[in-house]
């Protein structure tokens, strides 16, 4: 991993970006996406999390956030292997999955390939954090999250999008709560 891509100050804001395994297109049905937002929650609850931006697309999710404990790696690094074992146990068990053959030998083939993974590998395993040291890069950080469902094509409006934050940007927090930024409205 380049020297550009660390989490250099470990009490700042990070955004990061991640994807499945071969942008598979898990997240298709409410049950994965809510096992993301449960894991979200869990680690705004237990692990100290704080979340100011986020949007869940079908192969890969967009957070901006910081580690109040100054742990922002680890804290990344559990959230992806815990979701990886919840969402995989969810297709395991969900009878209307008709991919789910197809997702588990892919998630599997892809476990073979990678030194540090016993079975499955269900994320991609770089991150790419970038530290957002002022107003105008998180804003602009923000408006990419927020318009992502809107330019492939799924939503006309940011706040169509169900599990983004540009909903709680209008004050709807249904799906998840998000921390205060403090300077955008």
């Amino acid at each position: 991993m380049s020297r550009k891509y660390k989490f250099h100050n470990k009490s700042g804001a990070y955004f990061v970006s991640f994807a499945t395994v071969n942008w598979l297109d898990v997240f298709t049905r409410h049950v994965y996406f809510n096992e993301l937002a449960s894991s979200i929650e869990y680690c705004r609850k237990h692990k100290s999390m704080e979340l100011y931006a986020y949007c869940f697309m079908p192969s890969h999710v967009h957070l901006i956030f910081r580690s109040s404990i100054d742990q922002p790696s680890e804290l990344l690094r559990d959230f992806k292997k815990y979701t990886a074992k919840k969402v995989l146990q969810a297709i395991k068990e969900n009878p209307q999955e008709s991919r789910k053959e197809w997702l588990l030998w892919m998630f599997e083939r892809a476990g073979k390939k990678s030194a540090n993974t016993s079975q499955y590998q269900f994320w991609q395993h770089h991150n790419q954090p970038i530290e957002l040291r002022s107003p105008s890069v998180i804003k602009q950080k923000v408006n990419y999250i927020h318009n992502n469902p809107v330019e492939t094509g799924f939503v006309i409006d940011p706040v169509d999008w169900k599990y983004s934050s540009a909903r709680n940007f209008q004050n709807d927090h249904t799906v998840l709560q998000i921390d205060d930024i403090g300077f955008m409205e």
